[in-house]
Formats: structure tokens, C-alpha cells, sequence
């Protein structure tokens, strides 16, 4: 049963920031707030699925006015722990329809977040939120996974992404709907197993371009990663920005 945090209530909350700890380390989020920093430039910033914090956090240190929209009121919670938490505006409710007040420099979804849309209709409608919320030239970014289809050999649909002493790791795909599933298996130092699954929608570059347009967006730039390395045939994840059309 999933109450009204979504799949990321307290026991996620409560172990978030240690179970994805690479993703706070300063080569992870420093990149991403410089992009987003110079996007913003004098103007705001708006984070759909702020979380805990990782990345509007640093981007509010920089100088920038962040606000955020996030379901789970366990994660806001923590980020409401953290020195500048309070700082940062946020409302509670589903980031495909849930607005606040004012307009954005900037719109950003990162770490796959855009994902946790588990519908086509959910996705459009979040691209035609964060574009209600951009200033005319504003942006949308967006990081995500591309779907790794190309590991399935016939007849399999699971794919691992950590295999270790303690936790394993794996999606599952349904081709026929673009439906996946992340699945993790926690051993505790006693020997107990814990399992739990999070539902997703996968989504493809060329796909996320349609929606944007939908929304009165066109895509400015795709990179591989923060950096800006040149996104290929061979990327297993992109960062995309769209830019909000004047009327």
C-alpha cells in the first residue's frame, strides 16, 4: 500500500541521503548547480521533486531564490532539517500539476525524477506546468536515464544496476507500455532482507522533445551529463534543456 507520500515516505526519507549518498558527493552536484546557476541568472529557480534538498540547497547558497514542489512531505521534512532549509518555498502535491506562486528563470527535474510520471498524460502535463511557470526564454531541464533496452537480450526484461554484498539492485521492463520497475534488496548487518519496488515510466529524448513542444518549448541544448559532453548514440543518460517560446 502506498500512503499519501507516494513511494517515498518516512523508512525512505528517513535512509535517503545515505542510500544515494554518490549523488551528494561536490563532483556530482557541483556541475549541476553551476548549469543550473547560470541559468537562473538573476531570477529563480523551481525545483519539481526537491526532495531533500541535494541540489536546491547548494544552488540556494549560490545566491539563487529557490522554490520546489515535492508529494512527500517525509522527504521536505529532512530537507527542512539542513541549514537553509527553511529557506526554500515549498508546496506539497504532485509536480505534474501543483503550481506556486510567481514565475521561474528556471524549471529542473533531476535524477530521473521525471520518471516517477508513470503515465504518458502525467509527463505532458508536467512539461506544460513547468512552462506555466517560466518567464518567456525561461528553461526546462531535465536529467534522465535513457532507457537501456539494448542490455535485454530476447526474452529478458531485468537489468541490474548494483550488485553488492548488502543491496542488489535491478529494473524490469515492459517494452509493450514503456512501464519499468526499480526493485532493491537490502540485507541489514543481522542478516534480515528488506525488498521494496518503485514504479516508473521510461521515457525517450526524442519523446520528451514532443512533449516540450506541446508546451510551447524547443530544445536549446542536450548533453551527456552537467558537464556538457556531447550527448551520443553511446549516452546512457542526458541532460536537456528546453527554452520556453515567447508569444
Amino acid at each position: 500500500m502506498v500512503d499519501d507520500d507516494g513511494y517515498f515516505g518516512e523508512s525512505v526519507a528517513a535512509a535517503y541521503d545515505e542510500s544515494s549518498a554518490e549523488m551528494f558527493g561536490a563532483d556530482v552536484v557541483g556541475p549541476a548547480v553551476e548549469v543550473l546557476a547560470g541559468l537562473a541568472g538573476g531570477g529563480r529557480a523551481l525545483e519539481f521533486g526537491v526532495g531533500t534538498g541535494r541540489i536546491a540547497l547548494p544552488l540556494a547558497r549560490r545566491g539563487v531564490e529557490v522554490c520546489g514542489i515535492d508529494l512527500s512531505r517525509a522527504m521536505v521534512a529532512r530537507l527542512r532539517e539542513k541549514p537553509g532549509g527553511e529557506d526554500v518555498r515549498v508546496a506539497i502535491g504532485d509536480f505534474a500539476t501543483t503550481t506556486v506562486d510567481g514565475q521561474f528563470a528556471v524549471a529542473y527535474l533531476v535524477f530521473n525524477t521525471v520518471m516517477n510520471l508513470t503515465t504518458q498524460d502525467a509527463q505532458v502535463d508536467c512539461f506544460r506546468n513547468a512552462a506555466a511557470h517560466l518567464v518567456p526564454g525561461g528553461c526546462f531541464v531535465v536529467e534522465v536515464m535513457v532507457p537501456d533496452l539494448r542490455r535485454l537480450p530476447p526474452g529478458q526484461d531485468a537489468v541490474p544496476f548494483h550488485v553488492g554484498e548488502r543491496r542488489l539492485g535491478f529494473d524490469t521492463y515492459d517494452v509493450a507500455t514503456q512501464a519499468m520497475s526499480s526493485h532493491h534488496v537490502r540485507i541489514d548487518p543481522g542478516g534480515s532482507a528488506s525488498y521494496s519496488s518503485i514504479p516508473f515510466r521510461y521515457v525517450w529524448p526524442a519523446e520528451l522533445d514532443l512533449m516540450a513542444r506541446l508546451a510551447g518549448m524547443r530544445l536549446r541544448d542536450r548533453w551527456e551529463d552537467w558537464a556538457r559532453t556531447p550527448f551520443t548514440s553511446e549516452s546512457r543518460r542526458h541532460v536537456s534543456v528546453w527554452e520556453k517560446i515567447a508569444d
